[in-house]
């Protein structure tokens, strides 16, 4: 624990912190990327380059900073960094190292404010951190290790099957190359997926993908976006186009705090965008799987019938299951995408179109998408009476963010 004056001397210097902003972690970034080069095979510099990730580090110091004094408010985002963490396989080891560069920046950025009072107190207040996220992820490293079929560290699998599922997304069906069984995962989390240094990228690159499919235990499918815009993805695109059925990829086991929570009598609704349906895949093959009593609702959103994945068995599963209910959005529907046959409704995703019923303190929501969707839809959701955050879980692909700075 910190003492008084820690607390204190740190959260003085929250006003410094604000003015600064992404400032500080961009620096941060760029002078440990300088001084020790092996940690580029860790990150995903494309979150570098287009600012996500300093942009997430500053909201997770600030948040830090902020709440000191009640420890218990940061344990939602230290449980989801951890998370994130075991899916880069950060080690005790690198803690003392991102440390020395947090400090170093805050001399560099800000000599005057920089005192050794100051240094000090964020230095202990930092020590208190890595300890908390060594401890988590030194557990979750050994209970993935331990369940039948888990492991620590990268695994060795096949591409067994590449199955294409709309003009930009592609399933990629994974068996372990030894051949022994895989662990189970909670529907909603990911796989983190290793490409060597010299195919994709000069430094091994990790990304993580959400899960596609129920858990069998014996292989994993991921369906994977091709990233064009603002650039092209160096993972993605290097598994579209030069990965086949046969290759082999490392893997790290499952991982994620989004998952479904939902008993067998809760009503789920399942909402999505573009790529982010594919946790909601997992989920909803899971629900289906299980004979769940009650309804499930699979709200998608998509630019049009090309880029829909998943769509037509979503069809299938509608005709054989009657308590599956289905409804899309194509913002901009092609000619040839039929209403109320490919699609529901054009626009964006308007709750206020559907049956009130589906508005209700019993169910769970589960959303997934770009930002600015979900923001857009935990806004309406926050906005009908009878639904509370409480019901609401949600993923953000790529690093930390929250929904509540849209409250």
């Amino acid at each position: 624990m910190l003492d008084a004056q820690t607390i204190a001397t740190v959260q003085a210097t929250i006003p410094l912190l604000e003015h600064a902003n992404t400032a500080i972690t961009t620096h941060f970034y760029q002078r440990m990327f300088k001084w020790n080069p092996e940690l580029k095979h860790m990150f995903n510099l494309s979150n570098q380059h287009n600012t996500t990730q300093p942009k997430a580090l500053f909201k997770a110091i600030l948040a830090y900073a902020k709440h000191l004094h009640e420890p218990d408010r940061l344990a939602q985002m230290v449980e989801h960094i951890a998370q994130k963490h075991t899916g880069f396989m950060i080690l005790p080891e690198h803690y003392p190292i991102v440390g020395q560069h947090l400090l170093a920046t805050l001399q560099e950025l800000a000599p005057d404010a920089a005192t050794p009072e100051v240094l000090a107190a964020w230095e202990k207040a930092y020590a208190v951190l890595a300890d908390i996220f060594i401890q988590r992820e030194g557990l979750l490293y050994e209970q993935r290790e331990a369940v039948a079929g888990g492991w620590r560290g990268p695994r060795s699998f096949c591409v067994i099957s590449k199955e294409r599922e709309s003009e930009c997304i592609t399933s990629f069906v994974l068996a372990a190359e030894d051949g022994e069984a895989v662990m189970d995962f909670q529907p909603g989390q990911y796989l983190s997926v290793i490409t060597p240094s010299g195919s994709a990228s000069a430094y091994q690159q990790i990304r993580q993908y959400s899960l596609s499919d129920k858990p069998n235990g014996k292989t994993y499918r991921i369906s994977v976006k091709r990233e064009q815009y603002p650039q092209p993805g160096l993972v993605s695109n290097y598994l579209h186009e030069q990965v086949s059925v046969g290759d082999k990829l490392n893997i790290l086991p499952p991982a994620g705090d989004f998952y479904l929570q939902a008993d067998h009598k809760t009503p789920v609704v399942l909402i999505s965008a573009g790529v982010g349906v594919t946790p909601m895949m997992s989920m909803l093959e899971s629900l289906l799987d299980r004979q769940h009593a009650e309804k499930i609702y699979f709200l998608h959103a998509c630019e049009h019938g090309d880029v829909h994945a998943f769509g037509r068995y979503l069809s299938v599963l509608k005709q054989q299951y009657a308590n599956l209910i289905t409804y899309t959005w194509y913002r901009k529907p092609d000619t040839k995408d039929r209403k109320f046959h490919d699609y529901d409704y054009a626009g964006i995703m308007n709750l206020g179109l559907l049956n009130k019923s589906l508005f209700s303190p019993d169910h769970q929501y589960y959303l997934c998408g770009p930002l600015s969707f979900m923001e857009n839809i935990y806004q309406q959701l926050m906005a009908i009476k009878h639904v509370s955050s409480d019901q609401l879980f949600y993923e953000v692909f790529g690093p930390h963010n929250s929904l509540k700075s849209a409250d």
